[in-house]
């Protein structure tokens, strides 16, 4: 006999009444996107690894829970990690979480560790398809048989041993997994149409300061490594997030603000990138539109104006413009004057953040058509990957569901330039990227307030 009982789950809002300019002074926190892979990178080695600048964000939280269930112990202190990884106690962990896609990543150094591996099954954004073809052809080719079980993968081998590959597409997730499968294999990996983003770049400095034998070719992509017997412990920083760079000045800009993020330059210390690569592209979009950027004792002060001017935006893999930051970018989009175009051709399907902005009163007209002679994967495809937008539009507070990371915040940078108030659900998809934000954009003086509420569900037991 089914039994139905009620239960009471706990869910966050935020409430946030728009008007107001941002002013004032910001610190940017350590990249996730970086940080989550090193801390999977000191499963390589028994010895402790010390990261510095560790955002405590949800995506840490969760990456913490998978290195501990490995057998990992790991200390956070403020914002610097310790993981000392002696035994892997536990390889087979096909019910870790699925918020996000970190798991896969661990099966090189699960294998290398205990040959043999179990990983749920990638969750994440629904931001387009994103399955893992591209990782199990590239690490099939290491030695690693892989099956496809119904909730996970499963994977083996009887030795890693390095290969010769092209990438389909240079993916960063598949980049990563061949790299952390490489550094101890057998011989040597070559990876050409490599990711080169700059937080690939800050793993593999961890990965060289630990004692993996790494040459880069950034202008061709390619990356080569020779595998190494074992890995050392490492104290290293983890470069800040330039997604949150992006974000906090979209949020200044569109809110004609005056915000300065600092310590930025100081920051970034890639040994094999110059930092004026880090935002080049996201700045020179900045100066087109007609907003103000100032370099400022290590850090950069963004100055809205009056009247922006409309503009093209093309996404595409590191150097170009960053998938993740079309959605923030677009709100200060539709305070420009003029037709603006996003023609994202990374993913096909992120865009459904605009049906919200709409419903605000944004202008913007979604179509699968490319802009015209833009070379595009999706070109003559059904996928709707470019937004046409209007402006400038007097937007409105409305309520909003999130549905992934980088949507959420533009849905918050929305009500932040919106007349009257807007409640935002789904907040733990942006507490996954950025730490405490609504607390950082209250120092900032924006009206937003967290909110806890309480909702009865149905379970069958």
């Amino acid at each position: 006999m089914v039994k139905i009982r009620m239960i009471i789950t706990m869910s966050d809002k935020f409430l946030i009444k728009g008007g107001v300019s941002l002013t004032g002074e910001t610190e940017v926190r350590g990249s996730k996107n970086a940080a989550t892979k090193m801390m999977v990178a000191s499963l390589l080695t028994e010895e402790p690894c010390i990261l510095e600048n560790i955002p405590r964000s949800e995506d840490t939280e969760i990456t913490k829970e998978l290195c501990e269930k490995i057998g990992s112990r790991v200390t956070l202190d403020n914002h610097t990690c310790r993981i000392e990884s002696p035994e892997i106690k536990n390889s087979l962990v096909p019910e870790l979480s699925r918020r996000n896609r970190i798991p896969v990543l661990a099966l090189g150094p699960l294998l290398h560790r205990r040959g043999v591996a179990e990983i749920p099954v990638p969750g994440g954004c629904p931001i387009g398809h994103r399955p893992i073809n591209f990782h199990v052809e590239a690490l099939s080719k290491m030695g690693v048989v892989i099956e496809r079980r119904e909730n996970s993968y499963y994977a083996t081998t009887r030795g890693l041993h390095g290969a010769d590959m092209v990438l389909p597409y240079p993916s960063v997730g598949a980049t990563e997994n061949v790299i952390l499968t490489a550094v101890t294999a057998e011989g040597k990996t070559r990876i050409r149409n490599a990711a080169i983003e700059p937080e690939i770049l800050n793993l593999l400095d961890m990965l060289m300061a630990m004692g993996a034998k790494i040459s880069l070719d950034l202008e061709n992509r390619k990356i080569e490594i020779e595998g190494v017997k074992r890995l050392t412990g490492v104290k290293i920083k983890v470069i800040p997030d330039r997604n949150e760079i992006v974000s906090l000045a979209s949020a200044a800009l569109a809110t004609r603000g005056k915000v300065k993020i600092k310590n930025i330059g100081s920051e970034i210390n890639f040994a094999h990138l110059p930092s004026s690569a880090y935002l080049k592209n996201f700045l020179e979009k900045v100066r087109e539109v007609g907003g103000v950027c100032e370099n400022k004792d290590g850090g950069l002060e963004f100055i809205g104006q009056k009247e922006y001017r409309a503009t093209i935006v093309e996404t595409s893999p590191h150097p170009g413009f960053m998938t993740d930051w079309q959605q923030p970018f677009c709100i200060l989009l539709t305070q420009a004057h003029g037709k603006s175009i996003i023609h994202e051709t990374v993913y096909e399907d992120r865009l459904g953040y605009t049906k919200d902005l709409k419903r605000m009163g944004a202008k913007i007209e979604i179509s699968a058509e490319c802009p015209e002679d833009a070379p595009c994967r999706y070109r003559g495809k059904s996928f709707n990957h470019t937004a046409f937008i209007e402006g400038p539009t007097r937007m409105r507070g409305k309520t909003i569901t999130m549905t992934d990371i980088r949507a959420g915040m533009a849905h918050i940078i929305a009500a932040l330039v919106a007349e009257g108030q807007s409640e935002i659900s789904g907040i733990d998809h942006v507490d996954r990227g950025y730490e405490k934000i609504e607390e950082r954009l209250k120092e900032l003086g924006a009206d937003i307030e967290r909110k806890t509420k309480s909702e009865k569900q149905q379970l069958k037991t």
